[in-house]
């Protein structure tokens, strides 16, 4: 619903403390157009930028604090449980002045401490000041659906719900963190909780902090552990998702204002869109064919259950000229080629509401990406002694050339926990060591994603898999991109398949109700095809395609990477050489490499933007010379 950020302590004197806190809060007005609001005094400047959803008079602005003011609350997010608790803080005595569900997060503080956190579903990132204590206490929900960012800058503790608020503050120094840039071209995004910014950090999904004394203490207060029940038949687990996706559903429609849906060919969008009869969907694609557009099946279904239906073709030129602007929003470079495309259709979907649902999480929940498959896939190849795997992985990494099969060999060679990184694996480490400069730090990817295969190393590889995914791909690429695009838009994006609810249900189910033979996310289409046409419910998982492969072979946008490549940026960085070689194969079609030159590009686009100072608005595109 919002945006938030602040500081503790004081900055000379009013005049510039007071300057500071707007100029922080001021650049995140996307977040929130419809109101502002600041808490300034007694150690701590609160901003807060409000996107009016829930009690949408002047009453529901921020700064909100309890009855005798000594807590003060900013909150970014929705509680879809408020009505709840706010009866049951009622009657222990407290006293509410609003209607919104920002003030049940200030007395249930008040009342539970952190023992709030567990009683509530939503999606929040919240700051509250204890003026007589002087502490801070920050919390982010449980899939990291809204952001929260931190750092220190000499005795001040900073935060925001984005990291441009954070660049505003005086004395913090813009370094890059060249640890993130290794990460990001391993995984195409930046692996919280560090970020792009030295010093920056990313406060991690489930997890609570204090800021204390003059130092930072958090702690994780939910894990999403699969607890399997294997005695669950097939028609429970349909019947239970079918139960608790309503219920998510309609908790999450809780509006003051008109709420929409994003609607693909897919089956998670596609299933909640059901819930939505008579009102507004959207929809965007590329004209390319059926692969890069999915405008039509988006029509058809939405003219079987009576929705109103937007949608929006974009053009190449669209596209690449809005690149610049959306790096700038997103704060961070990511290149999942698909968060312009979200962004388009957050746009058009600003044009008729505030509110959209859309269906991120069914795949990492209920076990939904076609990778999941590739346990199933190695099984037979894995009856073979692991001696004979290892010789003929070794025997394939070493022949310089690809063939059909390579990543096969050398997959079936390897445990789960070093084969798979996540849902996104880019650059291999040979290929790091190829394309960067022997300057900059290298390590393996597992060395990020041990620790948290370790908390599982009981469970079966595909649940690991999916586990990684929710720590990992979900909270760094899925849901930043999901939360920058939309409120760019002054948008708020809702996820009702990553309710505390739902993951109730999806962590009980058996590995065979979620990845078989027959499907990926098995027992949710089951549940979804009630509702669905079968051929909607059963599509094949194609995520948000985007026709960058035909695009970096026309010369217009060949060139424009190629210069790019050749930049003084890029030679801080890479060896160019190899940059424009992989370029010049993707060209020749001697292989796809356009996912590994997207992620290359991006990143150049953003260290432009945020260390060069080269503008980030939108238009025609960079002249090539």
């Amino acid at each position: 619903m919002c945006g938030i950020c602040g500081f503790t302590g004081e900055i000379i004197d009013q005049n510039d403390r007071d300057a500071v806190i707007n100029r922080m809060t001021d650049v995140i007005t996307h977040r929130g157009p419809d109101s502002r609001g600041v808490f300034a005094g007694g150690g701590i400047a609160m901003g807060f930028r409000r996107l009016s959803i829930i009690d949408i008079t002047e009453s529901g602005d921020q700064p909100i604090f309890n009855e005798d003011k000594n807590l003060v609350l900013t909150f970014n997010g929705e509680i879809y449980n408020y009505r709840e608790l706010r009866r049951e803080l009622a009657e222990k005595g407290h006293v509410f002045s609003t209607q919104t569900d920002s003030e049940v997060l200030v007395h249930g503080f008040e009342e539970w401490q952190e023992g709030l956190l567990g009683r509530l579903r939503g999606m929040f990132g919240f700051a509250i000041w204890n003026r007589r204590e002087q502490t801070l206490f920050m919390a982010r929900d449980y899939f990291g659906i809204k952001p929260l960012h931190y750092a220190q800058v000499g005795e001040h503790f900073v935060y925001g719900s984005e990291i441009k608020s954070i660049l505003e503050f005086p004395g913090f120094e813009k370094k890059l963190n060249l640890r993130e840039l290794d990460r990001y071209i391993s995984f195409e995004y930046p692996v919280p909780p560090e970020t792009f910014f030295e010093g920056v950090f990313c406060l991690m999904p489930a997890h609570y902090l204090w800021y204390r004394g003059g130092r930072v203490e958090t702690r994780r207060y939910w894990d999403p552990l699969f607890q399997v029940d294997e005695s669950i038949t097939e028609e429970q687990a349909v019947q239970q998702i079918e139960d608790v996706f309503e219920d998510s559903v309609n908790a999450h429609k809780i509006s003051d204002v008109e709420v929409g849906c994003f609607l693909s060919s897919g089956v998670d969008s596609s299933y909640v869109s059901t819930y939505f009869a008579g009102q507004k969907t959207f929809t965007v694609g590329f004209d390319y064919g059926e692969r890069y557009n999915e405008i039509d099946w988006a029509k058809r279904l939405s003219s079987e259950i009576g929705i109103e239906h937007h949608y929006k073709v974009i053009t190449p030129e669209e596209y690449w000229g809005n690149i610049r602007k959306i790096q700038y929003h997103m704060d961070q470079p990511l290149a999942d080629a698909s968060c312009i495309a979200l962004y388009f259709v957050s746009k058009i979907a600003s044009e008729y509401v505030k509110v959209v649902l859309s269906g991120e999480g069914a795949d990492e929940l209920f076990g939904g990406y076609n990778i999941y498959h590739e346990p199933d896939d190695l099984a037979g190849y894995k009856r073979v002694p692991l001696f004979l795997r290892k010789a003929l992985a070794a025997v394939a990494r070493a022949l310089p050339f690809s063939f059909r099969g390579k990543s096969f060999l050398i997959r079936g060679a390897q445990p789960i926990e070093e084969s798979f990184i996540g849902n996104c694996s880019m650059f291999t480490m040979a290929e790091k060591r190829r394309i960067l400069r022997a300057d900059i730090p290298v390590s393996r990817p597992q060395e990020l994603t041990r620790p948290i295969y370790d908390k599982v190393r009981d469970q079966d590889d595909v649940t690991k898999m999916q586990y990684l995914d929710i720590n990992v791909w979900l909270a760094g690429d899925i849901l930043l991109k999901a939360d920058r695009m939309s409120m760019a838009n002054s948008l708020e994006l809702r996820v009702p398949f990553l309710d505390k609810k739902v993951f109730e249900v999806a962590s009980r189910l058996p590995r065979r109700l979620r990845v078989n033979s027959e499907n990926t996310k098995y027992a949710m289409r089951k549940a979804a095809v009630k509702r669905l046409p079968d051929a909607t419910a059963q599509k094949k998982k194609l995520g948000f395609p985007v026709p960058i492969r035909v695009w970096l072979r026309e010369d217009k946008y060949y060139q424009l990477v190629k210069e790019a490549f050749q930049s003084a940026t890029a030679g801080q960085f890479f060896n160019t050489g190899e940059l424009v070689a992989l370029l010049d194969d993707h060209r020749a079609g001697k292989h796809d490499n356009s996912r590994k030159i997207w992620t290359i590009y991006i990143f150049l686009v953003w260290y432009d933007i945020y260390f060069n100072g080269a503008s980030h608005e939108p238009g025609d595109l960079p002249a090539v010379s």
